[in-house]
């Protein structure tokens, strides 16, 4: 009987939790199908009166104050780039950590785990000082490289590979592999739930991301769609919020698709790294 309550607490719960993610959401498929004068109409109207395909038609029309599409390209690029390179640096650094006798070994793994404490907000001026430095602002470089080594997803996958069992790796060597094929072969093919759990948080941590390509990004070429979506906000679109939900709807499609489809490979990733 108690185990019976404790399940319908619990479902209860999920059900209140998920209302609060879809709530705003629904608002704003809903408003962004609206006219701009419904939508400043007072009062709580879920569905629109009358069912407008105006604002996405705008928003993907040849406007020259908001080239959605290239914001858009312009988001995916740097995400997808930024991704790769994450993955790359990151499997490579995790793996020799875990596996190969490195110098200071306990004393990385600790640095790693203690730059996880430190908020990223104090890393920002003097990232932004060297890339002006350097003459990068206002460039796919600066968009990229500040996201091009990540210690969370360095802690993450060397949890992995700490605990992958060393009879198959010994097992490859037995046949002739040698530690590079070991790597390719063994260990990252059941390495592949953990790999796409970090993609997805990178993917979506670049893709989402606003203070650094606001800031470090003046041309609207080279905007990105959040930053994209915040000038609107304040410049064409400050009379016309069902356009603006009709922007943010679009720029919520990439992010939703991934998740959608990599959320087996989530779910058992964040399993497989140890994550409580």
């Amino acid at each position: 009987m108690q185990s019976r309550t404790s399940k319908t607490v619990l479902i209860i719960l999920a059900i209140i939790i998920g209302l609060i993610f879809i709530v705003p959401i629904f608002w704003m498929l809903a408003t962004s199908f609206k006219t701009d004068q419904e939508a400043f109409t007072a009062g709580l109207k879920w569905l629109p009166k009358v069912f407008t395909l105006e604002n996405y038609q705008y928003a993907f029309g040849n406007n020259g104050d908001t080239p959605v599409l290239q914001w858009m390209g312009n988001s995916l690029f740097v995400g997808v780039v930024g991704t790769l390179i994450v993955l790359f640096v990151d499997t490579l650094a995790a793996y020799g950590l875990a596996r190969l006798d490195v110098p200071f070994k306990k004393l990385l793994v600790g640095l790693f785990i203690g730059s996880l404490t430190i908020p990223w907000v104090i890393t920002f001026l003097p990232l932004y000082m060297e890339f002006n430095k350097f003459g990068l602002l206002d460039t796919y470089a600066v968009l990229i490289l500040p996201y091009s080594a990540n210690a969370f997803g360095v802690f993450l996958l060397y949890q992995y590979f700490r605990g992958f069992p060393k009879e198959l790796e010994e097992a490859a060597f037995l046949d002739g592999a040698n530690k590079w094929q070991v790597f390719v072969k063994v260990v990252l093919p059941s390495a592949r739930p953990v790999i796409w759990t970090l993609a997805i948080f990178t993917f979506m941590g670049i893709y989402n991301d606003f203070l650094w390509p606001l800031v470090t990004t003046n041309s609207p070429g080279m905007r990105t769609i959040t930053t994209g979506i915040a000038v609107m906000q304040q410049g064409s679109f400050v009379s016309s919020p069902a356009k603006l939900m009709a922007l943010t709807s679009i720029a919520t499609i990439p992010a939703v698709l991934l998740f959608v489809i990599g959320q087996r490979s989530f779910i058992k990733g964040v399993t497989q790294s140890g994550i409580k």
